[in-house]
């Protein structure tokens, strides 16, 4: 589920017929549950909606999902070698990093 940008990953406790969720695209703890796909939506949106009004309330950043911008550290032989390889390809270093970390999870979700 999506909702202003911030993701909820849902899991069902059979045992407990409850859905509870998380969202997982910040570092601070934001659940949700509900007995019904309607009311796991609702209680996600309105978990996210409290969150936003509780920091603006204390006058706080909301801390936003990831920007997209990662700071990686490889060996210095692997930098080089995937620098080499991107101007290979006719492709910027972030670019040819991209395909690769895209390709990987391409592969994990078919996993």
């Amino acid at each position: 589920m999506n909702y202003k940008g911030y993701i909820g990953k849902v899991e069902y406790d059979e045992e407990n017929h409850i859905f509870s969720g998380e969202v997982v695209n910040t570092r601070t703890v934001i659940t949700f549950q509900g007995t019904s796909v309607k009311e796991i939506e609702d209680e996600f949106k309105a978990s996210v909606d409290d969150y936003l009004e509780w920091c603006k309330e204390d006058g706080i950043e909301p801390e936003k999902p990831y920007s997209g911008k990662l700071n990686v550290r490889f060996q210095p032989e692997l930098h080089q070698r995937a620098a080499v390889a991107a101007k290979i390809l006719g492709l910027s270093l972030n670019a040819f990093i991209t395909n690769a970390v895209t390709h990987e999870l391409n592969a994990v979700s078919k996993a």
